[in-house]
C-alpha cells in the first residue's frame, strides 16, 4: 500500500508535470506571436512531453491502488524579452523541476518505497538531458547574437525536432 505523504507528492508532482505542459504552450505561443514556427514547434513538442510525464505519474500512482487527486493549474508566464529571455526560463524551470523530482526521491528512500524509487530513476535521468538542453540552445542562442540570419537557421533547426508535436512525446 502507498503512504499517503507518497500519494501526496505524487499528485503533486502530477499537478507541477501538467503545470509544465501549459508554460511551454505558453512559449510556443510567444515564438508564433514574434514569427519563429520553428522554436514554437520545439516548444509544442516539450509541452506534450511534459504532459505525457504527467500521464506517467497518474498511471503510477494508479497502478500503486492510490487515489489521483488533480488541482487547478497557475497561469503560465507567456510574454519575455527576447529568445535567449524564454530560454534561460526553461532552463530554470528544468531546474525547479529536477529539484521536485529529486525531493520526490528523498522521500521515496525515506518511505522505503522501492517501486517509486525505479520509476524515479527514468525522470532523474530525463532531466539531465533536459537541463543540458536547454543549456546547449542557450549557448547557441548567445553566439547568434543579433544575426538576423543565424537567428533564421536555428530557427528552422529547431522545426526538426520530432515531426508533429502529438506524435512525439515519450
Amino acid at each position: 500500500m502507498i503512504s499517503k505523504k507518497i500519494e501526496k507528492a505524487i499528485n503533486q508532482q502530477i499537478n507541477d508535470e501538467f503545470y509544465s505542459s501549459y508554460y511551454y504552450m505558453a512559449m510556443s505561443a510567444y515564438c508564433e506571436g514574434i514569427d519563429l514556427p520553428g522554436f514554437a514547434q520545439w516548444m509544442m513538442v516539450q509541452a506534450d512531453e511534459e504532459q505525457e510525464h504527467g500521464k506517467r505519474f497518474y498511471q503510477f500512482l494508479l497502478a500503486r491502488d492510490g487515489k489521483v487527486v488533480l488541482d487547478k493549474i497557475d497561469k503560465p508566464q507567456g510574454e519575455f524579452k527576447s529568445i535567449l529571455d524564454m530560454f534561460e526560463h526553461v532552463l530554470e524551470h528544468e531546474k525547479f523541476v529536477t529539484k521536485k523530482i529529486n525531493e520526490l526521491y528523498e522521500l521515496a528512500l525515506k518511505e522505503n518505497d522501492y517501486p517509486l524509487q525505479v520509476e524515479l530513476q527514468w525522470f532523474i535521468q530525463e532531466q539531465v538531458e533536459e537541463e543540458k538542453t536547454a543549456k546547449d540552445i542557450i549557448r547557441q542562442i548567445k553566439w547568434i547574437g543579433d544575426q538576423s540570419t543565424a537567428l533564421f537557421m536555428l530557427d528552422q533547426k529547431m522545426a526538426e525536432r520530432g515531426g508533429s508535436p502529438s506524435s512525439s512525446a515519450e
